[in-house]
């Protein structure tokens, strides 16, 4: 009778515990796209769009603690099933910020220039991948 009794007030924790934990979908940094970030903030959010300069947008809900990361896309080939190089692009960011975007300037043109499906990454100055998304390109 003990055993149950210890049994069902360990389980009564257990379950106490469990509906006052807070459950994320998403922990990190989340990554997403629209056509530009103007004063107003981000403009035609979508994962759909056609060739051309796009924004591509970071939030998180901690500072990053980057200062220089790298934005590279990775484009689908359909004849091998697999994610094959495209291009990357440089910048440079405060290690506060928690909420930036990337866009066309003076050294980067980044733009998809053919259609197909990408896969986009925010990498850290060792390469290692910070957050992803994946976009699709029509013509």
């Amino acid at each position: 009778m003990t055993k149950i009794k210890i049994f069902l007030g360990l389980f009564a924790i257990a379950m106490i515990m469990g509906f006052t934990t807070k459950v994320h979908a998403q922990n990190g940094p989340v990554m997403y796209f629209c056509e530009r970030y103007g004063s107003s903030g981000e403009v035609s959010i979508s994962d759909r769009f056609y060739t051309g300069y796009l924004t591509v947008m970071v939030k998180c809900d901690y500072a990053l603690g980057l200062s220089d990361v790298t934005i590279q896309f990775d484009k689908y080939n359909c004849r091998t099933g697999d994610f094959e190089y495209y291009k990357k692009f440089s910048y440079s960011i405060s290690p506060s910020m928690k909420y930036i975007y990337f866009e066309k300037n003076s050294t980067s043109d980044m733009s998809f220039d053919s259609p197909g499906i990408y896969r986009v990454f925010l990498l850290d100055s060792n390469g290692k991948t910070v957050t992803s998304a994946l976009i699709e390109i029509i013509s």
